[in-house]
Order: structure tokens, then C-alpha cells, then sequence
């Protein structure tokens, strides 16, 4: 589907038929178990996150949640965390190293939720702890972009020794939508927009952001969401198999490392090379 423009790709990402969070998690995993709460102010159904066996190796699994339908959705907050969700990350991520269990992230959402109640509560705050910790977390962290990965709601759970995307998902620095209400006062020039963000798998991949994209099959991933799951299972038993390998100093090192040279002008040249 190489014809496809951004524009179109993030329709696709979109689409309320697509595979979802849970969809991946009762297809690749067993034996889930979802935990709730913060431990601060209660619980938020736009984050999911339990522990779960992974071809019998126990992880921790953290996700966006979208609903299949409105009443879902609305439930949901249509996959637009609030603080408290974030915090629940962190309790469980925190959990997962002290146990020594794997992390495993699934990134589909427009961004965190902007509301007045959202910001009373710390969201900047929230997900600035939630990066920082998931910097030096001591267990390997996989990240998945399956849908559309929008702004510090989406980056929250995409520090990663490795980030992986889905050929017909997004990852932005926030909607097209609003990119295009603030450089052109005019929201209906979105495809203008995401033609100059570069939100595409592909072009993240040619930039360095991400580290594996995912091919779909043709017409995206609805058309055959179990292919395109076990498309995901796949490139995520690879890329587990190798960070297993590596020693737990040796894996935030170059975390770190990965992060701090991202968008520098030797990884550009380099990538330009290539």
C-alpha cells in the first residue's frame, strides 16, 4: 500500500474496526490478569495494564483502551488517559522490575485527555514521571504503535529499547487536525498537515524514531486482524528474544543512549546514507 498518502494512513489508524489493545492482548497472551487503581484517586479505563504469560514467560502488559462501539468509547474517554491512568503505569512498571517481568506497551491513542479535572490532578506531571521512570527502568520494554499515537499521551509508553509501529499507524506530536488550527487557523487543511509532520511508520523509520515497522495486510489491519496480530506477535518475540539476552545495565545504558541521539545530526547523516 505504498500509494497511500499520511492522510489516508491516518484514516486507517483510526478506524474504529481495527485491532484494538485488548485484541492483542487475548490473541498473543495468556493467563491475563488486569489490575486497577492508582493508589491515589481511582482508576482510568482509558489505560489498561496486569500481568499476563507471553509464550510462558510472565510480563507486564500496559495499553491505550478504545472501545469497539460508542457506549465502549465513551467509557473509555476514547482512549484519552486522565493522570490517574498514568500513575497506574507507574505502579505497575515499578511492580514489573521489581519482579523482573518484561514490559510490554500498546500505544493507540489521540493524546492525553486536556481537561480542566485532567490538568487539576497533575497530567503534565503524570506523564512526565512516566517517561522519566520508564528511562531507567531495569527490565526490557517493547512499545507496539498500532493505531494513532498522539503527543505526550502517546510518548508516556514510548521510551522503549524497542519501538515498533504498524505500517498504517501514526505517531505525532499532536492531531494534524490541530497542527493545521495552529499554523494555518483552518483544521480542514489536515492532509496538508500530515504531509509535512511525517507521522508515518515509514517515515519515522527513515528518521531513527522507531525501530521496526510492521507490514499489514492489504487494506490495513481490519480487513484481517488476526493476520495483523500475529504480524505484531512475531516482531515482538524477535525483539524480546534479543533484549532477554543483554545484561540490565547494558540495556538502560543504551536506552539512554538510543534517546539522547535521537534527532542528532550524525544519526540524521547516517540514516541519509543508508
Amino acid at each position: 500500500m505504498e500509494s497511500l498518502t499520511a492522510y489516508d494512513r491516518l484514516g486507517l489508524a483510526r478506524r474504529m474496526d481495527r485491532p484494538r489493545t485488548m485484541d492483542f492482548i487475548r490473541r498473543m497472551f495468556t493467563d491475563f490478569i488486569e489490575f486497577r487503581g492508582d493508589r491515589c484517586y481511582g482508576d482510568d479505563h482509558a489505560v489498561v495494564g496486569g500481568v499476563a504469560l507471553y509464550r510462558g514467560l510472565p510480563v507486564t502488559i500496559l495499553g491505550h483502551r478504545k472501545g469497539s462501539n460508542v457506549e465502549d468509547n465513551i467509557l473509555c474517554n476514547f482512549g484519552m488517559p486522565h493522570p490517574e491512568g498514568y500513575r497506574k503505569s507507574q505502579r505497575l512498571a515499578k511492580q514489573a522490575e521489581k519482579f523482573g517481568r518484561p514490559v510490554i506497551c500498546f500505544i493507540d491513542t489521540p493524546g492525553a485527555y486536556p481537561g480542566t479535572g485532567a490538568e487539576a490532578r497533575g497530567q503534565g506531571q503524570a506523564i512526565a514521571d512516566n517517561i522519566a521512570l520508564f528511562s531507567e527502568l531495569k527490565v526490557p520494554v517493547i512499545s507496539v504503535v498500532i493505531g494513532e499515537g498522539g503527543s505526550g499521551g502517546a510518548l508516556a509508553f514510548g521510551v522503549a529499547d524497542r519501538v515498533l509501529m504498524m505500517e498504517n499507524a501514526v505517531y505525532e506530536i499532536l492531531s494534524p487536525e490541530g497542527f493545521a488550527s495552529i499554523l494555518w487557523r483552518d483544521s480542514s487543511l489536515a492532509d496538508r498537515a500530515c504531509r509535512l509532520m511525517k507521522p508515518t511508520a515509514q517515515d519515522l523509520l527513515e528518521l531513527g524514531i522507531i525501530d521496526a515497522l510492521i507490514p499489514e495486510p492489504e487494506g490495513g489491519a481490519h480487513m484481517d486482524p488476526d493476520a495483523a496480530i500475529d504480524s505484531v506477535d512475531r516482531q515482538v518475540q524477535r525483539s524480546l528474544s534479543v533484549l532477554m539476552k543483554q545484561d540490565l545495565l547494558t540495556l538502560v545504558r543504551n536506552r539512554d543512549r538510543k534517546y539522547r541521539n535521537m534527532g542528532s545530526r550524525k544519526t540524521l547523516s547516517q540514516k541519509t546514507k543508508e
